[in-house]
């Protein structure tokens, strides 16, 4: 999945090669030993098909914020299994962590991922680069001041 340039297109800018695939999946691992109780998830769909993966981490910018990450394979895409996914992390981020905030990270040009965030109350609160990658923040506050 990784290896395909239309799913990596806002999160690396292309696939990745054979080299960088495993270096990601020893990340994730290696984040997964870190972590109690967050980490990285492979996610199937009611049918048992493997359709991407989620992650609710400890943000490494801020770690008083959880990072939620996600990525469908392209067959799985406009289907309701991005929502899906963000519900359920959501949702275990409140049994886990009640109360903390939570960000996303996207490229600025992936509309369908900040729509996605938007939906379920992320707003965006920065836009430039991080990491050598554009990159927009959205913040989702458990309780935001009055305007």
């Amino acid at each position: 999945m990784v290896q395909q340039d239309d799913v990596m297109k806002y999160i690396s800018g292309a696939g990745l090669t054979e080299v960088q695939a495993r270096s990601k999946f020893r990340s994730m691992l290696e984040l997964n030993r870190e972590e109690d109780t967050l980490g990285c998830f492979m996610v199937y769909n009611e049918a048992g098909i493997f359709i991407g993966d989620g992650k609710l981490v400890s943000y490494k910018h801020d770690t008083s914020l959880l990072e939620i990450g996600y990525i469908l394979k392209s067959t799985f895409w406009n289907r309701g299994y991005g929502t899906m996914i963000c519900h359920k992390i959501i949702t275990l981020a409140d049994e886990l962590l009640p109360g903390k905030d939570m960000v996303g990270l996207i490229d600025p040009d992936n509309i369908a991922s900040k729509k996605l965030l938007e939906k379920f109350g992320f707003r965006s609160y920065f836009l430039g680069m991080e990491d050598d990658l554009p990159t927009e923040k959205l913040l989702l506050k458990r309780t935001w001041p009055a305007e």
